[in-house]
């Protein structure tokens, strides 16, 4: 697979079979131009949401007959088995931020976990029911999200093979949220990319750094 990073908590996933998965789209420009990566344009066959913000949830501008999917539950589509998880966007059980869904998506014999904007350390029940995770997109920005610290513990809970950070501050979002440097620094076997996107498969995922860090495309 080819696992793209649009931008703050955006991605496209190729498949093997060229099945095109997007998950958590922004709105361009969304809360008054703070953030300000471009528009996602591109065509999918299944959208995911974690939550109903407009940083995380806007297919306006995305292209194709696609899937929408934005509740928890398990879905199958296109020969990919997902499933969304319930979780929250804040520490007091939604009553701050409202809810918000962890995904995990099957395919190429890889196991693809998002976790949306998720706003709380997860409970021993929950990685459980995550189960084994391949690939790890996690959130380490903090003030919306989990923080960089509790973000490394949920990194070592799961226990990925690969993680790669998402919604972190960068130039093009002044949302007030920690840059990557604060999750990375410190830590063995990080693999600073300098790329928009990276390609995974089964037998390449132990050669790729425990972090990946990937720039935004758009």
């Amino acid at each position: 697979m080819n696992v793209k990073w649009y931008g703050h908590s955006a991605f496209l996933i190729t498949t093997g079979n060229g099945v095109r998965i997007i998950l958590d789209p922004y709105q361009s420009g969304a809360f008054g131009g703070a953030l300000a990566y471009g528009e996602i344009s591109e065509a999918a066959d299944i959208v995911l949401s974690s939550h109903d913000h407009d940083d995380h949830n806007y297919v306006g501008d995305i292209k194709g007959k696609f899937k929408f999917i934005n509740q928890p539950g398990v879905y199958e589509e296109q020969g990919i088995r997902i499933e969304g998880l319930p979780t929250f966007h804040d520490q007091s059980g939604g009553k701050d931020r409202g809810q918000n869904i962890i995904y995990i998506l099957e395919t190429d014999d890889m196991r693809v976990a998002h976790l949306g904007d998720l706003g709380h350390v997860l409970d021993k029940t929950t990685v459980e029911k995550m189960g084994r995770v391949d690939v790890l997109l996690v959130p380490v920005g903090g003030f919306y999200t989990i923080d960089p610290g509790e973000a490394a513990r949920i990194v070592k809970d799961v226990g990925p093979q690969v993680a790669i950070p998402m919604h972190f501050k960068t130039e093009k979002c002044d949302f007030p949220i920690a840059p990557v440097a604060e999750f990375t620094q410190g830590r063995p076997d990080v693999n600073d990319t300098g790329k928009t996107d990276i390609d995974i498969t089964k037998s390449t995922l132990g050669t790729l750094g425990k972090i990946v860090v990937l720039r935004h495309a758009l």
